[in-house]
């Protein structure tokens, strides 16, 4: 008994290792650097300063998750190789393992799970809608005859096409291939609208000309909860980024990251404040 005691504890080690190791994780441990994806259109979680540097909620997340990292895995320092891409490349780089990480603003989806792997969440979020205020809308139900601009394939379109459609609401959706699309759209009077998550509709205010143009309405519609995007598989990797975010969750830090996003006196919603400590978890 004893004899196979000692069997049992020399490879459990080995088995152990064996279970929270994935291609991605030892991809970073041999090259001591981790290949992250960033938006660069995604103010404000994920763009670029005025620097041409990665900014914004999703990074400054990432950039603690790696710090977590360096100290799991012992590399001192760990590297970040920052990508930039936009919403139709951002996941197939990950797909294609030309990164280990995606930050910015991805929504954990089951069809999506197919193809990748996701973290716990990093924001909760609801799709929103623009409108002209000349418009004088103050509901979804309002845009009835109009047309709403939507990024193509993501989940605020198919948020709102349900909503149009359980409202019974004859309104035209009009996809775009990114955001600046449908701002432009929307700007040149070819869209009455337009919908996307909401704390991403205010980051894009910034960018319209004449803000005092546009209205949010206060309709919230679906539910919409953004990841970090792994690659397909990597559980090391998967295991070891949600412990990071736990500590981060569990900590004074994620204070530090949201307030220097959105403000030194702006606050977490009830919703993400209930999702931060949802997602920590005991050792």
């Amino acid at each position: 008994m004893r004899r196979l005691m000692l069997v049992l504890a020399a490879l459990l080690p080995a088995t152990t290792q064996a279970q929270t190791t994935d291609k991605a994780l030892q991809r970073i441990r041999d090259t001591k650097t981790i290949t992250v994806v960033y938006r660069t259109d995604a103010l404000p979680f994920s763009y670029e300063d005025a620097g041409k540097q990665p900014a914004g909620y999703t990074i400054d997340l990432c950039k603690r998750v790696v710090a977590s990292l360096e100290q799991q895995l012992k590399i001192q320092p760990l590297a970040i190789k920052w990508v930039p891409a936009d919403v139709q490349t951002r996941l197939d780089r990950i797909r294609k393992g030309e990164a280990e990480m995606e930050c910015g603003t991805t929504t954990a989806t089951l069809a999506r799970m197919e193809q990748v792997d996701f973290s716990n969440p990093v924001w909760v979020d609801v799709t929103g809608v623009v409108v002209r205020k000349s418009l004088g809308a103050r509901s979804v139900g309002n845009l009835a005859g109009k047309s709403i601009a939507v990024v193509a394939g993501t989940p605020n379109q198919r948020a709102l096409e349900d909503s149009l459609k359980k409202g019974l609401v004859n309104a035209k959706v009009v996809p775009t291939k990114n955001y600046e699309e449908a701002i432009a759209l929307l700007e040149g009077g070819k869209a009455d609208a337009l919908a996307a998550g909401k704390t991403m509709l205010m980051g894009m205010g910034l960018k319209l000309k004449d803000r005092a143009d546009y209205d949010l309405l206060n309709e919230d519609i679906g539910y919409i909860p953004y990841a970090i995007v792994l690659p397909l598989g990597a559980s090391g990797l998967r295991l070891a980024v949600n412990r990071a975010l736990s500590q981060i969750y569990d900590s004074d830090a994620i204070g530090d990251v949201f307030r220097a996003t959105f403000g030194p006196t702006a606050k977490p919603s009830m919703a993400l404040a209930i999702m931060y400590r949802l997602n920590v978890y005991p050792e």
